[in-house]
């Protein structure tokens, strides 16, 4: 029998609160919806449903991006109890519950092998982030803004799992940046996700990626300590943290 704690009346309350933010609700591969970490009524249901991303403590961002929190959130990167079979080569879709066009930037997402296994592994120190996919400012978009263009098409975003890589059990890691109050240090906020991926295939690439903690530099005046205003203004050309995507990804589908 699943019971639900009287205390998820006030967290539910309280997510009214914080409805600029949001969180990944699902993930959806070859037509099945896998369920997300819900941060404001799962921690109160008992047992504790399976769920396919690492827990998240609520819908806000990690404030502190250079802590192991930007990782995978704000939750303990705590290993999820199920794990998402897929092809290399298949595509995963993201669902968020929400998000609001006000919190412009960049959309990313990346992979990183677990090694031995998810069960055990949390990708906080190493070069183990690849990444796979991004839209951070596209003129040629309308809207420009990656996250903007996830608010419009619905609060979803789309990734192909590159069909050259290793097969083996990954965690594909699913952000967005929002820039809005980026202008001071540490203003800008990360809103990571990770979920667990056990990838088929017979590629062989394992590439190497940036660390996370590590690559995010509060001081980068190209993407992370930047005037949203100014990039709209066109006064300055705006470059997402995190480097470059893999030569190996595939060219996004949104």
């Amino acid at each position: 029998m699943v019971a639900v704690n009287i205390s998820l009346i006030s967290a539910l309350g309280f997510a009214s609160l914080v409805s600029a933010h949001g969180y990944l609700a699902s993930i959806l591969v070859n037509g099945v919806s896998y369920p997300g970490w819900a941060p404001f009524s799962d921690p109160y249901v008992t047992p504790e449903p399976v769920r396919y991303d690492r827990k998240i403590a609520d819908n806000g961002p990690v404030t502190d991006f250079t802590s192991k929190n930007i990782t995978c959130n704000n939750g303990g990167n705590i290993p999820a109890k199920g794990i998402i079979p897929i092809k290399a080569g298949d595509k995963v879709k993201f669902v968020w519950d929400q998000w609001g066009s006000s919190h412009s930037g960049p959309v990313m997402t990346y992979l990183a092998k677990c090694t031995p296994n998810c069960a055990s592994f949390k990708g906080d120190s190493g070069n183990v982030w690849v990444k796979i996919d991004q839209m951070a400012y596209d003129t040629t978009k309308t809207p420009p803004w990656g996250s903007d263009y996830l608010a419009k098409i619905g609060a979803t975003w789309t990734v192909t799992i590159p069909p050259t890589i290793a097969p083996g059990e990954y965690l594909i890691r699913h952000e967005i940046l929002g820039l809005h109050v980026a202008g001071t240090r540490f203003g800008a906020q990360f809103y990571p996700s990770c979920t667990q991926l056990s990838i088929s295939g017979t590629g062989t690439a394992n590439p190497t990626g940036i660390a996370l903690p590590g690559a995010y530099n509060p001081d980068d005046t190209n993407g992370v300590l930047v005037e949203l205003w100014r990039v709209n203004a066109g006064q300055v050309t705006y470059v997402a943290p995190g480097g470059a995507v893999w030569s190996g990804a595939v060219p996004g589908v949104n």
